[in-house]
């Protein structure tokens, strides 16, 4: 199998270090140019401030910089005629509306959390809320670390949506009860946001009723479970028809 060349958006962040670590060590996969505001004289592969200006050749767009990157990004993604891998959290829904867009035209692969863990975690909250709703009440807590700027995460929002999509969209997501001083009400999903230290991500469901609690959660240990499905996603998009693909639907392709 020739090699999967991909071009990392992103590439000096968190995550696009971890990314571009775990290629070097993959025979089959490999970056050969990235984006990123942040130069690197060192770096083993050209560095884009503006991706637009890319010379080489790639298969794929791994995706994980920031929202203030989506339309030169998504723009490359559209001229070269290649699939993106969408990782970036935090997108306002004009930019979700965009990627739909993009789908028309290229294979787009977005997720709000790339970790498989994380996918088992919603079809077992969806069950549950299916369940245990309107009877127990609904709470989400994330954590993250200290430099994550988008809240609450966009894990959060997709298990939250997840649920609701199940419950036929009867909650009203709750981010804050300081400002009023009433009792929670049945349709209120509480949804809470740390931040702290090097927390790389905790997201934890509770459903609270009057005489038990069900809980369930999924802690990350490393970032390289996020750069192993990104990873992942960019060689199953190799040959994709345009349309808009998951990580549901490439654990059932798989």
């Amino acid at each position: 199998m020739s090699q999967v060349r991909v071009f990392l958006s992103g590439c000096m962040g968190r995550m696009g270090r971890v990314i571009t670590d775990m290629c070097a060590e993959y025979d089959d996969t490999v970056i050969v140019a990235g984006s990123d505001v942040v130069a690197n004289p060192n770096s083993t592969f050209p560095i884009y401030s503006d991706p637009m200006e890319c010379k080489e050749e790639f298969d794929v767009i791994i995706d994980f910089s920031h929202v203030s990157a989506f339309d030169k990004i998504t723009e490359l993604a559209e001229s070269r005629k290649k699939p993106i891998v969408m990782c970036t959290t935090g997108l306002s829904d004009e930019q979700k509306s965009a990627l739909k867009a993009l789908s028309e035209k290229v294979g787009v692969f977005y997720s709000g959390n790339m970790s498989v863990g994380i996918n088992v975690l919603i079809n077992l909250v969806k069950k549950a809320a299916a369940q245990l709703y309107p009877d127990f009440d609904i709470e989400l807590v994330e954590e993250h670390h200290n430099k994550k700027l988008d809240a609450p995460s966009g894990t959060a929002l997709m298990i939250a949506d997840a649920m609701n999509e199940t419950l036929d969209n009867q909650l009203e997501y709750v981010y804050e009860r300081q400002s009023k001083r009433q009792q929670r009400e049945k349709k209120e999903l509480g949804i809470h946001s740390i931040r702290g230290g090097n927390i790389v991500g905790e997201h934890k469901v509770m459903f609270i009723g009057g005489e038990e609690i069900v809980t369930v959660a999924h802690s990350a240990q490393t970032r390289s479970v996020f750069a192993r499905g990104a990873v992942r996603a960019a060689k199953y998009m190799l040959g994709k028809e345009p349309g808009m693909y998951d990580m549901q639907k490439m654990i059932g392709d798989d």
